[in-house]
């Protein structure tokens, strides 16, 4: 007899990012109760939180044979609840060393979860004849939506961060049980060669590094809000925990309510034009964030920034996986790679950022990195993309 919901494949792979979102966002609205916990500074949490990026990282280079080998579907279904009690785990330490030891099995957790829901969504995409990589990045920021604001309700209530986390993880399990219980992995797409895998480390070219640069501040602020905005809505405006929660959840859902529509905008546009207008908005965002005298004003900050980051990852993948001078495969990880080193650097740098010279500061900085972005825009394509 089979059990959960019979979901189509594209709504299962929806299922698994909302899913595995709502399991990792959880700590982010109750990092500032973790911070007073502690009794550390916004630099110090920084470098407690440097230890999941580092675990993801690890992972990325290194998990997909591992996965491989074990299957999908059972790597799955264990590693979106592992992440769930990992973090219920983490959310225990007493310092922020501690903490960074506790988060390096969470990173690589997560390392592995990216690994399937990305693999499967692009070859679910193929099997099913439609895009859908966009739609199911927009249902992880809706599962982080959600969970920013189910922590914020959860923080007003007065439950601490720990019984917060231990109670998500029977949560996040039946939810998996429910929705991914008869999945199956999609077959890889037609033609994939193993000899067209990617090395375990894919040194940029410079055309790769133009793309790294022009992601830069979207990668940053992207991980800075989520890191961070709770924080900054406490210590700006000494905003109570429901209302520092809602700061993550504005974030996610304009940047989910954007993925959602953004195949259509770069079907009827060009590559550049789209970034070009998201790094609009993501400058005005942070300058909203960087300047508000009020705290509803800085909500619609972290929600344009929401925006402005949804779609320029995505685009710059796109614009990597099409060039011509080596392997598509290559490019992808060699983008992924490098891209991914600012959320190593993003959280310790901005939290001494915000430490010395104030948590303003430390979104404004990225100002000028979005200027050179919104120049440099070209490189994610100037003409629209051929199916």
């Amino acid at each position: 007899m089979s059990f959960g919901l019979h979901l189509s494949p594209a709504r299962r792979v929806f299922a698994s990012f909302a899913i595995y979102a709502f399991a990792m966002g959880n700590i982010f609205p109750r990092l500032g109760d973790v911070q007073h916990q502690m009794g550390v500074t916004t630099g110090q949490l920084g470098l407690g939180l440097i230890g999941a990026p580092i675990g993801t990282l690890f992972a990325l280079t290194f998990a997909t044979p591992f996965l491989e080998r074990i299957g999908f579907r059972r790597a799955l279904m264990v590693a979106i609840p592992l992440v769930a009690l990992l973090y219920a785990i983490a959310v225990r330490a007493p310092n922020p060393a501690v903490l960074f030891v506790l988060l390096l099995p969470v990173g690589l957790t997560i390392g592995c979860v990216e690994i399937m829901v990305n693999t499967e969504a692009d070859r679910t995409e193929y099997q099913v004849g439609f895009r859908i990589m966009n739609r199911s990045h927009a249902f992880w920021s809706i599962g982080f939506f959600s969970a920013g604001l189910y922590g914020a309700q959860v923080a007003a209530w007065g439950i601490s961060p720990q019984l917060q986390l231990a109670l998500n993880v029977p949560l996040v399990a039946a939810g998996v049980a429910l929705c991914l219980w008869d999945y199956q992995p999609a077959p890889p797409r037609p033609g994939a060669m193993a000899d067209e895998k990617a090395p375990h480390f894919a040194a940029p070219t410079a055309a790769i590094l133009l793309l790294v640069l022009v992601t830069l501040p979207a990668m940053l602020l992207e991980g800075a809000s989520m890191d961070w905005s709770a924080i900054y809505m406490r210590d700006v405006f000494t905003a109570g925990p429901f209302v520092a929660g809602i700061a993550v959840a504005c974030f996610a859902a304009s940047q989910a309510t954007m993925r959602f529509f953004a195949d259509g905008f770069v079907d009827r546009h060009s590559p550049a034009v789209v970034a070009r207008f998201l790094f609009a908005v993501l400058g005005a965002g942070c300058v909203v964030v960087s300047f508000s005298p009020w705290p509803y004003l800085s909500l619609l900050g972290f929600a344009a920034m929401g925006m402005g980051t949804s779609a320029i990852f995505p685009l710059a993948m796109s614009a990597a996986a099409q060039r011509q001078d080596r392997g598509a495969v290559i490019n992808i990880a060699a983008l992924a790679q490098f891209s991914f080193l600012m959320f190593l650097l993003g959280p310790p740098l901005l939290g001494y950022v915000a430490q010395t010279l104030g948590m303003r500061t430390a979104y404004g900085i990225a100002l000028p990195l979005i200027g050179v972005s919104l120049a440099r825009a070209g490189a994610l394509g100037r003409k629209r993309q051929a199916e």
